[in-house]
């Protein structure tokens, strides 16, 4: 999943909400399992998912869906304004040990019952996640996070340094939740020759993994356009097509109406 640097594409990362700090815990409908060195850690058909102003969200297990003979308590503690002081615990299965990979509100706030005795997991510590028997990468999908998929008949062109890069009048609009409009361009209509693939890759958990491209001579290197060739079922619309960012190239227009570059992690 998993790379978390800002070059990368959106991938719900900064939809964050704005506003009064909130804390959400519903029951999530789904079997939710964590596997560590082969082994399942939690299996759960009554996890709950907490929602958390400007963090991503995070499954909570009731204990009896934990495993505990790999578990050890440790002297760690931490405190947060809104949930009260977690414990923590190592996990070590075999040869291999996670050091405070999971905690725990043994005794929450007031108003905060509903995840007492509970344990969550650090997302990258573990080695796999599955929701059902699909696995999931990076961090749990939000219920309440929408990507959209729309074929178009607009017109957008992009250019950077002087040249038109794309320039397409059969873009898909991906509309997701808090995050600029992304336009998907058909590679036909895009002047691959002016690109180059990089190293660079991420996972995003309602899209899937993407592969970078950078402007063909640029030393930089920086990150101008991404892809997704094999995204997840979910979203199959956006499968080869080419998007850029609008924050960093020198032109994006829509039905030749210069875009405002927004501000994002990406700019």
């Amino acid at each position: 999943m998993v790379s978390t640097a800002p070059s990368r594409p959106p991938v719900g990362d900064e939809n964050l909400r704005k506003g009064p700090h909130r804390v959400d815990v519903e029951p999530t409908p789904r079997r939710v399992r964590v596997v560590f060195n082969g082994q399942t850690i939690a299996d759960s058909k009554r996890a709950v998912l907490l929602r958390e102003s400007n963090l991503l969200p995070v499954y909570y297990f009731p204990p009896e869906d934990v495993r505990s003979d790999y578990l050890t308590p440790t002297e760690q503690h931490t405190r947060c304004p809104y949930k009260g002081e977690a414990s923590y615990w190592t996990i070590k299965v075999g040869d291999r040990v996670a050091d405070n990979a999971m905690w725990g509100y043994p005794e929450p706030l007031p108003g905060r019952e509903d995840i007492r005795g509970y344990r969550a997991f650090y997302w990258n510590k573990m080695d796999h996640w599955f929701e059902e028997d699909e696995e999931v990468f990076k961090h749990p999908r939000d219920p309440y996070h929408r990507v959209d998929v729309v074929q178009s008949s607009r017109k957008v062109r992009v250019e950077i340094g002087g040249q038109t890069i794309a320039e397409s009048s059969r873009p898909r609009l991906l509309f997701e939740t808090g995050l600029p409009t992304r336009y998907y361009l058909p590679i036909e209509d895009v002047r691959m020759n002016l690109l180059e693939p990089t190293d660079a890759s991420s996972v995003c958990p309602y899209k899937g993994t993407a592969s970078y491209w950078a402007l063909k001579g640029d030393s930089s290197g920086r990150d101008m356009a991404w892809s997704y060739q094999d995204p997840i079922p979910e979203c199959p619309k956006i499968r080869g097509l080419i998007a850029f960012y609008n924050e960093r190239v020198d032109a994006l227009t829509v039905d030749g109406e210069l875009q405002e570059k927004p501000k994002t992690p990406w700019s």
